[in-house]
């Protein structure tokens, strides 16, 4: 115990009393100083936003064609969004009735009763789909459409950024030199304690 005590002394010593100059960390001199194009908009995330979005902004900005698709993009989901809401707000309202009245249903313990009950709600479910057919079907395709709308966007929007990123990784190549350097200080220090009887 007290050779461990001892070591890590040592150990603790021997980094506090270097010399005080400036050492290299793992940061310094880790990238060439060049900046890209791109750079900023890789600095200015904003908070809920993801990295390709970030990119995305930063370059369309500029572009009044690209803003403009993307306003028209983005209010076509506002849209949906509100169009769906008050048909699916009433479909809920009855496929709720009928999954609670099913489950009422079930509770009855006269037989007969239970089985005219249950007759009665499929029924009416039943005819209830047929009326709103036309609706459902509507919104199955407007759904359909939004889901292919979003996969599109978001593969346009990546490959929009793909050159972005690769400007940026272009621009900032990273060097070995402070990794070398540390690990060469983990492996003297490694060797100071291996050699401590």
């Amino acid at each position: 115990m007290k050779k461990i005590l001892f070591a890590s002394a040592l150990a603790l010593s021997l980094l506090s009393c270097k010399e005080n100059k400036p050492e290299n960390t793992l940061a310094d001199n880790a990238v060439d100083n060049a900046e890209s194009s791109v750079s900023e908009s890789f600095k200015s995330y904003r908070k809920n936003d993801t990295t390709v979005d970030n990119i995305y902004f930063e370059l369309i900005k500029n572009d009044k064609k690209l803003m403009e698709l993307n306003a028209k993009i983005v209010r076509t989901f506002e849209e949906t969004g509100k169009a769906l809401a008050q048909y699916k707000s009433i479909l809920n309202t009855s496929a709720s009735f009928y999954q609670d009245a099913g489950y009422q249903a079930k509770n009855i313990k006269d037989t007969l009763i239970k089985q005219q009950i249950e007759k009665e709600i499929q029924a009416s479910s039943d005819q209830y789909d047929l009326k709103m057919k036309n609706i459902t079907d509507r919104i199955a395709v407007i759904t359909k459409n939004n889901e292919t709308l979003t996969n599109l966007y978001v593969a346009f929007k990546i490959r929009k950024t793909l050159p972005e990123i690769e400007k940026y990784q272009n621009a900032h190549p990273l060097k070995t030199d402070s990794l070398d350097s540390f690990i060469n200080r983990q492996n003297k220090l490694l060797e100071e304690l291996k050699n401590i009887k």
